[in-house]
């Protein structure tokens, strides 16, 4: 059985900060260890698994509320698979419409790019006088 591991430790086997883990303590992520008699946590072994877990969450797009629930979903026997997936397709659908809403950005800096023909005076500038007016343009 692996010894429990110091703050930089963890930190060094699971590729995040120190800052890091403290701040996943204090979000209530990463269960608040025990302490030696001067003070310094010490972490179980499985610390690192979870740190890892949090981090794949984060990157494919979990907030830190939503890993706080998937991590408690877990420990919890009435949980079921379907119960994680139907999570997992409720963040599909809001990447999809964030997508939706760069996609409508993106079209919209390029309509007023495509207006400016980047010389002229500042005072001319397509982009400047379309962002003042009262409703934006909506062409999509």
């Amino acid at each position: 059985m692996m010894d429990n591991l110091s703050i930089g430790q963890l930190a060094r086997a699971a590729g995040v900060t120190v800052e890091t883990l403290r701040f996943y303590e204090k979000q209530g992520l990463l269960v608040a260890p025990q302490r030696t008699d001067s003070g310094y946590r010490q972490y179980p072994p499985d610390s690192i698994k979870r740190v890892r877990f949090i981090q794949h969450a984060k990157q494919v797009g979990f907030t830190l509320g939503d890993i706080g629930e998937l991590l408690a979903l877990r420990q919890d026997q009435t949980t079921s698979c379907a119960d994680i997936k139907a999570r997992a397709t409720h963040k599909i659908d809001q990447v999809e419409r964030k997508i939706k809403e760069l996609e409508r950005i993106r079209d919209a800096l390029s309509r007023m790019a495509q207006k400016c023909s980047g010389s002229g005076s500042l005072s001319d500038c397509p982009i400047l006088e379309e962002l003042e007016l009262d409703e934006p343009e909506e062409n999509g």
